[in-house]
């Protein structure tokens, strides 16, 4: 048999890392329009957010049946072909229901393609002489930086919503045509159910991880209305914010492992949660924009490194089979990026968007207190 890891392999599963990544990105300068063109306020438009969620998770749950049966690389082919298909529409949809199919539709292909590249990731590693996954991982994060970029690049050249995302839409149909002969033919599934209720320390550790998650779909969905409403920047720059978080983000993976080989687990998580933390600080108290603007680079490198900890001690607690933990707490991470921004936005309705993003720090705030917690009964 023919070796899973080689370097077209490789190639093909960092490409499709880097499409999940660009292509919800895209979607992030993009919300503020969305609800300018509907006219919704911040109850309506958590909805909306909540339709997108849903889809991802749903179509999270059948992924794996349909990976099992035709293997990942026909999954991965329709998923990201999806994302780019799906991109223009949340621009085009002129009322709340529209808008909510559209959202849906878009992250239904963004969790299947999540679940799905990581199943092709794994087969590819296992043939590998040293670990791939958190480079693969980075990949996501420089996809996710490109897609915040060009978007408000090209709303700061004064291009339409409309033709912005034709345009990035063209680039992840490149990609993925590039992708398409370079996955591996057939990826073996693992037997076994597709989700299993965490247990014992597995829930603390899914809750920090759905905890972490939410942090970073809140700056996704919220950080461009955050800095427009507040008068910080223009709508045309309302993905600088993400862009930033995303460069942080990037930059903490590539380092992560050396990091956490240095300082240990513990340190990594306490000290990753208090740098975020001051990040939320500095962004919703700084007086001055610029420095207002460092506090996503702040929550950017403080978040990068705590769910890679969470499922290196996933893999090593006893309380239930490793695979099994290990797939909960995706499943319950993956939940709070994509369903959690919607009870920010219910928030936000009642107390402001300021004031839900304090939250979100008080909530990270588990993150450094649990940390001794985690590593002394993960192990």
């Amino acid at each position: 048999m023919p070796t899973a890891d080689r370097p077209a392999t490789r190639l093909a599963t960092r490409l499709s890392f880097l499409v999940a990544g660009f292509g919800i990105a895209c979607w992030a300068p993009l919300v503020p329009f969305a609800k300018a063109r509907l006219g919704v306020d911040d109850g309506v438009l958590g909805m909306l957010l909540l339709c997108l969620g849903l889809g991802s998770v749903l179509a999270m749950l059948a992924t794996g049946v349909l990976s099992a049966k035709y293997g990942a690389k026909p999954i991965i082919l329709a998923s990201g072909f999806g994302i780019a298909l799906t991109l223009p529409l949340l621009t085009l949809a002129g009322t709340p229901l529209t808008l909510g199919i559209a959202l849906a539709l878009f992250g239904a292909s963004l969790g299947t393609l999540d679940v799905a590249m990581n199943i092709h990731a794994i087969e590819v590693e296992k043939d590998a002489p040293k670990p791939l996954m958190s480079g693969f991982h980075a990949q996501y994060s420089i996809g996710g930086f490109a897609g915040a970029m060009i978007v408000t690049l090209l709303f700061s050249a004064n291009v339409g919503p409309l033709l912005t995302t034709l345009v990035c839409s063209g680039m992840m149909l490149v990609a993925m045509a590039f992708t398409w002969p370079r996955l591996l033919a057939t990826v073996q599934a693992e037997d076994g159910p597709l989700f299993v209720m965490p247990r014992g320390i597995v829930v603390l550790l899914a809750a920090l991880a759905a905890i972490t998650f939410l942090v970073e779909g809140a700056v996704l969905d919220w950080s461009a209305l955050l800095l427009t409403s507040e008068g910080r920047v223009e709508a045309s720059q309302g993905g600088l914010g993400y862009m930033l978080f995303a460069i942080a983000m990037t930059v903490g993976r590539l380092c992560g492992d050396a990091i956490t080989a240095r300082l240990g687990d513990r340190p990594t998580l306490f000290w990753g949660g208090i740098v975020a933390i001051a990040g939320f600080a500095v962004l919703l108290a700084a007086p001055g924009t610029v420095l207002a603007m460092s506090g996503f680079l702040l929550i950017g490198l403080g978040a990068s490194n705590i769910v890679p900890v969470l499922f290196r001690r996933a893999g090593s607690q006893t309380v239930m089979p490793s695979g099994l933990a290990v797939a909960a707490i995706t499943t319950t991470g993956y939940a709070g990026v994509l369903v959690g921004p919607a009870g920010v936005g219910f928030v936000a309705k009642h107390t402001g968007l300021p004031i839900s993003f304090w939250l979100l720090a008080g909530l990270l705030l588990l993150v450094p207190l649990c940390a001794g917690i985690v590593t002394r009964k993960a192990s």
